[in-house]
């Protein structure tokens, strides 16, 4: 190939879709560990396996046009379920021959070590070079030895290097441009420790990696382990694979592998290295055929002394590539979404956008991303091990073959060693995207490629295409697995995201439809109000210097959500502490409280490669939700939040709250740990990840919402139990059902006052200057009451104990005003309101003498006098007004009168009677009198 064939360089994209690549599939096994050792913290080891997944995870944020993306890892299932089955089974033969047998897990967990790597693949590599036997071009050698070096480069970045470098591992994309497959291996497995094969090539390996090798420590003997590789080692093993395209043939293929070793060794003992491996190889002439810049690089590549070999950096900047480097442009990573850099600094669009999407023959799958493409092939049914299953790389065997060892009571042991052959597998398996593209088949161009409109309505609405209009309506866990749905929705999503915060409002509007979960991470941030360069700002926090709290942090990781892979792997622990001892050391005023490290899990798992954003979300989430929850005196403010929480059970299910209440079981013995940790130390991830999705888009006093929606779910138990069996219930939760919870919250949120849930406590008001200004226009769900505009019709902070002597919340004139849709004359007090037609929304309940009512009360309200409306029995004496009230059962009842204390025991007795969604009216008839809405009644003639 002519070097002027590789200028197209320069037109390469910076964030890389599918294109012409396609996705590959290989597998290993991680050693695994003994079942009686423990940690020094006293509990089990973490399996390898989970430590591989965790150090792989940040390899999928490496994107350069000379590596090959990392897309995902999985661990063993399906060969774990054959074995357990074929175990059972073992288990019935013994148990009918009534033999006691004691098994080895031995195999169990060699299978959970399995992990299978989901990357992208090309077809060709430098081995079909190789394999045509004639020498490659020098021109050619030296575009393949800087696309090589420049791989390596940014690797070395990122403190990693490759160490498996060999002909079938460089890859060849449709252009002939090299991509480096396989270059995470050495890094996920911790240099090698936690696999039983050794990472690299016999014939590649570079001397130094030989030497280390060489001494075993013996079993009895502590040794220390060899020093991980450096750059340099892979500049020798390119140096071999350059000699082998130069001369087109192998080096060492007649050696067996310890000869080999041995052989590399001894080129320590010679000047000129490249000169005695052509020697040995009757290729000599060829090698002195070569043009002085080619056999330059050889030489340097070659150097045995690894102090004197160059890195792949030093290398790049060598005069030998002078002719080629000035073909390719130094590669830049695209800013991230959240950051000081301008995200559309190299953006290009079409002369003619209209025909963007008319191309029949265009494939719009391969411009997506290869983690969109991976994401839903998943959900058209791809799976890693089937695939490998499929083309025998994963062996099924017979039954007898696969069996664990056994142990009978004499001692006598039965059964294999392990098959240490199936460790490694090299092969790459290609995954075929025929079922993704079929499913997507009647998909349109204009799918790819939406418009975004601004739409100012209140109301949610969504962009996508409206032949999903009816997938739209189905249950949240089916539209996450549906392939169309979720492209749809993840094209819409990732165009609305790059224009944030431009696209809040539309963010938001989309949010309230469903959220695509490969977006969730950076949907949560965006709804969050995150903003900014927030690596500098995680970066300027000191997480290194001991503080007291390093303590209770160690303890708590081991025990947080650790059934989760990613979060039970030292890197997700080593996370974890990093991004709470940020935001502890970051917050002064703060502690650390049991149930943070919780609060913190959701956002480190979504945006486990992003502590940065991580901790910007958590210290976004905590000051919205948790207001002062994590002071170091946090009593009044917990106290004052479960007075409300309370108040609400008693407005939206009266029955359940008196039985609660006359049982003793208060919201102070179960409740705490739900709020102050928003319910992620009482449900698993997955379920956390739906009911947050709907909780980000409501305001500071959804939570209780949630709350009352979980106890009506358990509302049959509860109201059948007594103090010891709710104790019970609650220390181990039953199953919940979030779409349901997450339903019945919003429900119960929208019959919910503004002011009902005020607190004294919460988040004060954000000054104008502070607001988000998109916000107003979205709606009343997300609306905080705080920070609305205060006048003398709203809410007076009261004292604690006053607080939780009334049953049923208050709520503000202003509440009262705007339900009873009243409106009066012209007055700087009086908020006016355009009248509607619709049935009244509330009932008020006057409960003064009726002299007092009939000199002027609210439009439309009955009176009941306080002191005639009760039997001794508690009872509602029967009257019409009272029959009215009846009629008004289940929508919300305003009580107004004088007396406070008259006003919250008139509320009692109605909650007590049952009557759900009764309130108070905060400050009595006096606030309404200044508005000028009392009516007088016409006097009776």
């Amino acid at each position: 190939m002519n070097i002027l064939a590789w200028k197209d360089l320069k037109k390469e994209q910076k964030m890389f879709p599918l294109k012409d690549a396609e996705m590959g599939a290989s597998t290993f096994f991680a050693s695994a560990l003994p079942h009686d050792v423990c940690g020094s913290n006293g509990l089990p080891l973490t399996p390898n396996s989970i430590k591989i997944l965790g150090r792989f995870q940040i390899l999928k944020t490496i994107f350069h046009p000379r590596l090959c993306q990392y897309v995902d890892i999985t661990r063993g299932k399906h060969d774990i379920n054959v074995l357990r089955m074929q175990l059972s089974n073992l288990l019935i033969i013994k148990a009918e021959k009534n033999e006691d047998i004691v098994l080895l897990n031995e195999d169990t967990s060699r299978l959970r070590e399995r992990l299978v790597v989901a990357a992208e693949h090309c077809e060709k590599s430098l081995e079909d070079l190789l394999r045509d036997g004639k020498p490659v071009s020098c021109s050619r050698i030296l575009c393949i030895a800087f696309e090589v070096l420049q791989g390596l480069q940014y690797m070395n970045k990122y403190g990693m290097v490759h160490r498996a470098l060999s002909p079938h591992n460089i890859l060849l994309d449709r252009k002939g441009h090299v991509k480096l497959a396989k270059f995470g291996l050495y890094h996920m497995t911790a240099h090698g420790v936690d696999v039983d094969f050794p990472i690299g090539y016999p014939s590649y390996l570079a001397p130094e990696v030989i030497a280390q090798g060489i001494v075993k420590p013996s079993d009895h003997t502590q040794c220390e382990k060899p020093l991980p590789s450096g750059p340099k080692s892979d500049v020798w093993s390119i140096g071999i694979i350059l000699f082998e395209l130069c001369v087109g043939r192998k080096l060492f293929q007649t050696l067996e592998i310890d000869q080999r070793l041995k052989q590399i060794l001894t080129l320590g003992c010679v000047d000129d290295i490249v000169t005695v491996l052509a020697e040995e190889h009757g290729c000599l002439d060829v090698i002195k055929a070569l043009p002085e810049n080619v056999m330059s690089l050889l030489k340097k590549c070659l150097t045995f002394q690894p102090s004197k070999r160059p890195t792949p950096d030093e290398l790049l900047c060598d005069s030998i590539f002078s002719e080629v480097s000035s073909f390719y442009e130094p590669f830049h990573k695209a800013a991230s979404l959240f950051s000081s850099s301008l995200r559309c600094a190299n953006l290009t669009l079409p002369e003619d956008i209209s025909q963007l999407c008319k191309d029949e023959d265009c494939d719009y799958l391969a411009e997506r991303s290869i983690e969109e493409v991976y994401h839903l092939w998943c959900l058209a049914g791809g799976d890693l091990e089937k695939e490998l299953v499929n083309k025998e790389i994963i062996r099924s065997k017979p039954p007898i073959c696969t069996l664990p060892n056994f142990l009978l009571e004499d001692g006598e042991s039965f059964g294999q060693g392990r098959d240490r052959s199936s460790l490694l597998d090299d092969t790459t398996v290609t995954l075929s995207l025929y079922q993704l593209r079929n499913r997507l088949k009647d998909v349109g161009g204009e799918a790819f490629y939406p418009l975004l409109e601004d739409d100012q309505s209140n109301l949610p609405h969504s962009n996508s295409n409206n032949e999903l209009s009816a997938a739209a309506n189905l249950p949240l866990i089916i539209r996450e697995r549906d392939t169309e749905y979720q492209l749809n929705r993840i094209i819409l999503f990732d165009r609305l995201l790059k224009a944030y915060p431009y696209k809040k409002n539309q963010i938001w509007k989309e949010a309230r439809v469903d959220i695509p979960p490969l977006l969730r991470g950076l949907t949560w941030a965006a709804l969050l109000g995150v903003e900014g360069a927030i690596q500098a700002r995680y970066d300027a926090v000191d997480k290194d210097t001991p503080i007291p709290t390093d303590r209770q942090i160690e303890v708590d990781i081991p025990r947080c959500h650790q059934y989760d892979e990613l979060l039970s792997s030292p890197e997700g622990h080593a996370k974890f502490r990093r991004v709470l001892k940020a935001w502890v050391v970051s917050h002064p005023d703060l502690v650390y409280w049991q149930g943070l490290d919780s609060l913190c899990a959701p956002f480190l798992y979504l945006n486990f490669n992003s502590e940065a954003l991580a901790y910007a979300c958590m210290s976004a989430f905590i000051p919205k939700y948790l207001y002062n929850f994590f002071l170091k005196d946090n009593s009044h403010v917990i106290q004052e939040y479960l007075t409300v929480f309370s108040q609400m059970i008693a407005f939206h299910d009266p029955e359940l709250s008196n039985h609660l209440n006359e049982i003793g079981f208060i919201p102070d013995l179960y409740a705490i740990p739900w709020f102050l940790t928003m319910f992620t130390h009482v449900f698993p991830l997955h379920k956390i990840f739906h009911l947050w999705d709907t909780l980000l888009l409501g305001n500071s006093s959804f939570p209780f919402c949630i709350g009352v929606a979980i106890l009506q779910q358990l509302r049959d138990r509860l109201l059948a139990n007594g103090f010891n069996e709710c104790i019970l219930l609650f220390s181990d939760l039953p199953e919940i059902d979030i779409e349901r919870c997450v339903r019945e919250s919003i429900n119960l949120f929208c019959w919910t006052p503004k002011s009902a849930t005020y607190r004294q406590y919460a988040q004060p008001p954000k000054q104008a200057n502070e607001s988000n200004g998109t916000r107003g226009s979205m709606s009343c769900f997300s609306a905080e009451y705080q920070d609305t505009p205060k006048s003398d019709l709203s809410r007076d902070p009261i004292k604690l104990d006053d607080l939780k002597a009334e049953v049923s919340p208050r709520i503000s004139a202003e509440d009262l005003i705007d339900l009873c849709e009243l409106t009066g004359p012209s007055h700087f007090k009086t908020p006016t309101k355009k009248a509607k037609s619709s049935k009244p929304k509330l009932l008020v309940v006057d409960i003064r003498n009726s002299e007092d009512f009939n000199r002027g009360h609210i439009s439309g309200s009955i009176n009941i006098s306080f002191g005639l409306a009760f039997a001794t029995e508690g009872q509602l004496v029967q009257c019409p007004a009272t029959a009215t009230l009846q009629s008004f059962k289940g929508r919300v009842v305003v009580i107004v009168g004088h007396v406070v204390k008259n006003t919250a025991a008139f509320a009692a007795h109605l909650v007590k009677n049952k009557y759900p969604r009764v309130c108070i009216l905060d400050g009595g008839i006096n606030k309404i009198k200044p508005t000028g809405l009392l009516t007088v009644p016409s006097p009776q003639i």
